[in-house]
């Protein structure tokens, strides 16, 4: 019905999608973008604990949090957004256990603003890294 009534091509033309790349956060490892911008909406691809030079974070979970988190914000601005815009994030960590290191950091950037979140221990992550983190978030007006 919706299509009917505006047709695929009006459709197409409603949503704009943007890739974003900024060289302030680690470069894609693979082919996918840093983040995608849909209109005002921004989809930032998981962000590991790497540096914007493509090095890995050595350190406890918390050094390697800042860094994620760093990652995702220069993505962010990038995209005329930030650490207070977004909506959604999903947390991927090798190790449950590190959950309660991870949160410490996590609530230094979000205990005003407290988007949507989920946390999940997964069994294996790109580049063998101990945590990622993706988000979606929305642009600045």
């Amino acid at each position: 019905m919706f299509l009917r009534a505006f047709g695929k091509q009006q459709l197409r033309s409603m949503s704009k999608l943007t890739s974003v790349r900024t060289p302030l956060a680690p470069p894609p490892a693979a082919s996918y973008s840093q983040a995608i911008k849909v209109n005002n909406m921004i989809f930032v691809s998981g962000q590991i604990p790497y540096t914007k030079d493509n090095k890995p974070i050595e350190g406890t979970i918390g050094d390697k949090a800042e860094q994620v988190i760093q990652n995702v914000k220069n993505i962010l601005e990038e995209a005329n957004s930030g650490l207070n815009h977004i909506v959604k994030v999903n947390i991927f960590l090798a190790d449950i256990k590190d959950f309660g290191d991870f949160n410490k950091v996590y609530a230094k950037y979000f205990s005003e603003h407290k988007p949507a979140r989920s946390c999940i221990a997964a069994k294996a992550l790109p580049l063998n890294v101990d945590l990622e983190m993706e988000v979606v978030a929305v642009e600045k007006e």
